[in-house]
């Protein structure tokens, strides 16, 4: 994976941002942050979101750091 050290992300700040798959499978190129998920423990970071396509409604969820995957993933979309 090839992380963009420049670019800066913060979880608290992804809920409902634009993401374009760099290679799209089934049609699913764009997609939106849908949910943040908080950990169960207040002290711990947040690790995870769940991202939805916009085509065909799928969502998954995913560590928040592999948006940073310039290889797979493009901010906003495209």
């Amino acid at each position: 994976m090839k992380y963009d050290t420049a670019r800066r992300l913060s979880p608290k700040k992804l809920l409902l941002s634009k993401w374009t798959a760099t290679v799209p499978k089934n049609k699913e190129k764009h997609f939106i942050v849908s949910q943040v998920i908080a950990p169960s423990a207040a002290e711990t970071a947040t690790k995870l979101v769940e991202i939805e396509a916009v085509y065909s409604r799928l969502s998954m969820v995913l560590p928040w750091r592999e948006l940073l995957d310039e290889e797979r993933w493009l901010q906003g979309w495209r």
